[in-house]
């Protein structure tokens, strides 16, 4: 099949939906990878003005609550230019004196906005900052806020050449150490969904223990082999990741036009609404504001690497966390040393390292089944060093944007960090 412009492709695809010939999931996967790339659409390339703060998180949103904020910049050993916020105390001067830092790690396909998209009473790092916290934003390399680098652009696949255990190597190094330098103090970490797995697998490898005091981990992902959403079961085990990779796709970007335009029609469709479809991804959310749905959806989606979603997938289908497999033993042996991929083994988490776990009975992507295998791995910690939090009615999204989640999870997260 070779589609050679967008309103072919656009035909091919409605056609296709009107008669039944293929399922809507299967039927993006086959349209989105076989398009050219020149059809796919211009993405941004600028880079917040770090002085003047334009277009940065803290002018177009925090300041905007009344909170002072600053931008960084920080570079990883591999030449990444990542953005970093922080909020060094509550609204009014309030915590004031020495206060603990909080690390905040988003998971994938979104950016640092995951934490400031309520209203300072619903908004985690509005909520640590009024109690106390010194709060930093980490902003993963290639999303809005990180997509500077020494030497490559965002449109040059190179830049894109990198899986989650890039994020482990090296943003997550990058980030701590900086804030470690700046605050002089062990910092606190709170990841969402892939902001836990890459935290796991650090920590699982003894790196960042000098440096970090406990973690919160929210919708834990580790294991994924129960994982339920059907958009991410179905890529995963038709192995659209490496198909992409294999026809030079390196940047997945929820941006581009063309997805816009699946999603649109998808939107238009009899019983679907877009309000739905967060649901076809993280499970059944039960306390989502609709207006913060709306918002999240026109401006949250962020660009990954098909490499990062491949990775992902392959723990899908593995059942294993283990670093990227390039599907050779040869392949493997140039980057390993071995003709597999080495393994991120959970249960070499130092055993004193304090953790908090939150994770839902509604989650689609951190199922139940996997929590209960990771915790499994975490079974010799300590009493006092393993906190452990189940809430029924939680979908994926829950952790991040419910209007409850200050009463339910983010009030045990502040208490958990005050007993370190």
């Amino acid at each position: 099949m070779a589609l050679t412009s967008l309103h072919q492709a656009y035909i091919w695809m409605e056609y296709s939906f009107n008669n039944g010939c293929f399922s809507r999931t299967l039927l993006f996967l086959l349209f989105f990878f076989n398009l050219p790339q020149d059809i796919v659409g211009a993405r941004s390339v600028g880079v917040s003005d770090v002085t003047s703060n334009v277009g940065g998180l803290c002018a177009s949103v925090v300041i905007h609550w009344g909170y002072k904020c600053q931008e960084f910049k920080v570079q990883t050993k591999d030449g990444y230019i990542l953005g970093i916020q922080r909020i060094p105390r509550g609204r009014n001067g309030r915590g004031k004196g020495k206060r603990p830092p909080v690390l905040l790690q988003h998971g994938i396909l979104v950016d640092g906005l995951t934490w400031v998209l309520n209203s300072p009473e619903e908004s985690l790092a509005f909520i640590l900052a009024d109690n106390g916290f010194d709060v930093w934003i980490a902003n993963t390399r290639g999303t809005k806020f990180s997509q500077a680098h020494v030497s490559l652009s965002v449109s040059q696949p190179a830049y894109w050449a990198w899986s989650w255990d890039e994020l482990v190597s090296y943003d997550l190094p990058a980030t701590v150490d900086f804030v470690y330098q700046q605050t002089g103090q062990k910092l606190n970490y709170v990841g969402h969904s892939m902001g836990t797995l890459i935290a796991l697998s650090s920590l699982s490898e003894g790196k960042l223990v000098d440096k970090m005091q406990s973690a919160a981990l929210l919708s834990p992902i580790a294991y994924l082999s129960h994982m339920t959403t059907p958009l991410g079961v179905t890529a995963a085990k038709a192995f659209a990741g490496e198909i992409a990779i294999g026809l030079g796709v390196a940047e997945f970007n929820p941006l581009w036009r063309v997805v816009k335009v699946f999603l649109n029609s998808l939107c238009l469709q009899p019983g679907v609404n877009c309000f739905d479809m967060l649901t076809e991804f993280t499970g059944n959310n039960c306390c989502l504001n609709s207006s913060t749905v709306e918002f999240t959806l026109k401006f949250e989606p962020q660009p990954t690497s098909t490499k990062a979603l491949t990775h992902l997938s392959q723990t899908v289908r593995d059942g294993v966390i283990r670093k990227y497999n390039y599907d050779s033993k040869e392949g493997n042996m140039r980057h390993y040393g071995q003709t597999t991929p080495p393994v991120y083994n959970m249960s070499n988490i130092p055993k004193e390292f304090p953790l908090f776990l939150s994770y839902g009975g509604q989650d689609a992507l951190s199922n139940v089944k996997d929590v209960l295998q990771l915790l499994d791995d975490l079974k010799l910690h300590g009493g006092d060093k393993l906190t452990v939090q189940y809430v029924q009615d939680y979908g994926h999204a829950d952790f991040v944007m419910a209007t409850n989640a200050k009463e339910f999870v983010y009030d045990a997260v502040i208490s958990f960090f005050n007993r370190q």
